[in-house]
């Protein structure tokens, strides 16, 4: 789920982007005459065609979620035609104009591998009024708000970022006497929502552990060298009473670390939420995880998609990926 949110997969991929997962400045609205109209007012009916673009099919998170689209518009009488850019932003506009110019698309759902290289293709699609569903915010595309055929999908990561806080500082709270060292797992830098994200972490840990100490910062850029780097942070601090991570490789890299130096770690939370992440929470090996419900957004990313192809010159929507805090009794 990682890459749902990585932005450097946009030179996301988030990741869809990461983002993935998602315009020039100026892009103009759709044409007052409905796509497919003559001027008669008859108007063509979209195909039932769901044009979906990842940043890649290499990621297997990305394979999953493209097989999980396929099996929820196809189960519901929509041909899916899944596209692989191979995290290359001109290859990504090339299919991508080919297949909507072309009339086969009903619709589209995009992780861009480059937002603002987009512009040309939005405004193609609004013009032929094949609506739109793309990763991120509307100001990643140059735009202020909602956008006629098209709709926007983010992820909150103030949000997110406060509860992973809160998760810790209880935790501390709980099994710790509200004091103690911990340690901060961030995302790289380039990271999508990287500064929101980090600054809610640290503040909600803060307010919910006064007395506790934030005692260094580690980057996880993957799981077997978070694992090498917070075990190094664990020799300079021998005593760090806990660790919060922005994402899955860094709360199981964690757990790694402390396991090969013989500790017990009894306070980590984590972002991201994946199997193995929620397995460790069941099992009490994670404290809490802050699990992002991709499910759920791909039902109501579908859903949304489906009910903008009957009004494509409307404005779209702004869809925000629900999130879910999971503990061992949750």
């Amino acid at each position: 789920m990682t890459f749902l949110r990585r932005r450097p997969f946009r030179a996301l991929a988030v990741a869809l982007a990461t983002t993935p997962l998602l315009l020039a400045a100026a892009c103009s609205h759709a044409s007052d005459t409905p796509a497919g109209s003559t001027e008669s007012g008859s108007t063509k009916a979209l195909p039932k065609t769901l044009v979906f673009s990842p940043l890649s099919l290499a990621p297997p998170a990305l394979k999953g979620l493209s097989e999980g689209v396929k099996g929820l518009a196809s189960g519901q009488g929509w041909e899916v035609i899944v596209q692989d850019p191979n995290f290359d932003a001109t290859k990504q506009v090339q299919q991508l104009n080919e297949v909507i110019s072309s009339g086969r698309a009903g619709a589209a759902w995009i992780l861009a591998v480059a937002p603002k290289s987009l512009g040309d293709l939005i405004r193609t699609a609004q013009s032929k009024g094949v609506p739109l569903l793309v990763n991120g915010k509307p100001d990643e595309y140059g735009f202020s708000g909602p956008q006629p055929g098209i709709t926007f999908d983010y992820i909150d990561y103030t949000a997110g970022g406060k509860a992973l806080g809160e998760q810790l500082g209880k935790c501390i709270t709980e099994k710790n006497g509200g004091t103690g060292k911990v340690l901060y797992v961030a995302s790289q830098e380039g990271t999508a929502g990287k500064q929101e994200f980090d600054t809610a972490a640290a503040e909600a840990f803060k307010a919910a552990a006064p007395n506790a100490t934030l005692a260094q910062t580690v980057v996880a850029v993957d799981r077997a060298k978070a694992q090498t780097d917070i075990g190094n942070a664990l020799q300079g601090n021998p005593d760090l009473a806990g660790v919060f991570s922005a994402n899955d490789e860094g709360a199981l890299g964690a757990i790694g670390a402390f396991n090969a130096a013989g500790k017990k770690l009894n306070c980590v939370t984590d972002f991201g939420g994946n199997d193995e992440v929620l397995k460790n929470v069941k099992d009490g090996k994670i404290y809490a995880s802050v699990a992002l419900q991709f499910n759920d957004d791909t039902a109501q990313s579908f859903n949304t998609l489906v009910k903008m192809q009957a009004d494509p010159k409307a404005n779209g929507e702004v869809l925000i990926v629900p999130q879910k805090t999971f503990t061992q009794g949750s």
